[in-house]
């Protein structure tokens, strides 16, 4: 018989088999460090079919770049998001100090990833991401993130009750959960680190950018150095190349 760690590196691409496979995977996240809590939210999870249904079907980043930009609002990002930067900009001016992220790149991706924080998804976080993790077709990528989100539950930055988009991306920029558990900061000073916070959130995703290798005063556009670390964001080119544009016109 295989141990338990090993059997939980099973999948399935129908949903029948997932009660059974939560016992495993839980056994395996109880070696990686979670604990009570983010084991109880993983029994209480449920498959979720609108996840299987979004990741089967994600048309937007087979579209031209200028179709992208047109089916994703881009004007109206734009346009919003130099009002926001006006009426905020000494929150802007700080984000950019203290990261050497300028305001125009971050403000893109939140008006981007939720409309400024309009629609921040429906979808329960943690059965999405581990459906992924239980699904066959990207199980190892998503397997880390599962952990994090565990482990966001145990230290109650979510709850098994949090709702996110339907990969499990989270809070005002979409943080998919091991990411929001290893570059998440409290950016307001209050003690804990909430997502669905904009200060905490913004402050985060203008870390993620950081430490991934943000060379301040650098340029973003495609060619430039700080377009490789818009590409650690999102795998897709025509979003990458979409969050240069706009973070362009907005930081005019």
């Amino acid at each position: 018989m295989l141990p338990l760690s090993a059997q939980a590196t099973s999948c399935s691409d129908t949903g029948g088999k997932y009660e059974g496979w939560k016992a495993e995977m839980a056994a395996e996240a109880k070696a990686s460090g979670v604990g009570k809590r983010g084991i109880e939210a993983l029994m209480a999870s449920s498959y979720s079919k609108a996840t299987i249904g979004a990741d089967r079907n994600q048309k937007s980043f087979k579209y031209s770049l200028d179709k992208f930009l047109q089916v994703r609002g881009a004007d109206t990002i734009v346009a919003q998001g130099r009002s926001r930067k006006a009426k905020n900009a000494e929150f802007y001016d700080a984000l950019e100090a203290r990261y050497g992220v300028p305001a125009g790149v971050l403000i893109a991706i939140h008006g981007m990833e939720t409309a400024f924080g309009g629609f921040m998804g429906d979808t329960n976080v943690v059965s999405a991401i581990a459906t992924l993790t239980y699904d066959c077709r990207r199980s190892d990528f998503f397997r880390p993130h599962l952990i994090g989100a565990l482990k966001l539950v145990d230290q109650g930055s979510i709850s098994m009750a949090t709702v996110g988009a339907k990969h499990g991306e989270l809070g005002h920029t979409q943080f998919l959960p091991g990411n929001a558990l290893t570059y998440g900061v409290d950016g307001n000073g209050d003690g804990k680190v909430d997502f669905y916070n904009m200060t905490d959130a913004l402050a985060s995703t203008a870390n993620f950018l950081r430490q991934k290798g943000w060379q301040p005063g650098k340029g973003y556009q495609e060619g430039e150095p700080n377009f490789e670390v818009i590409k650690q964001w999102n795998a897709a080119k025509v979003y990458q190349q979409a969050i240069a544009i706009m973070g362009a016109r907005i930081d005019r």
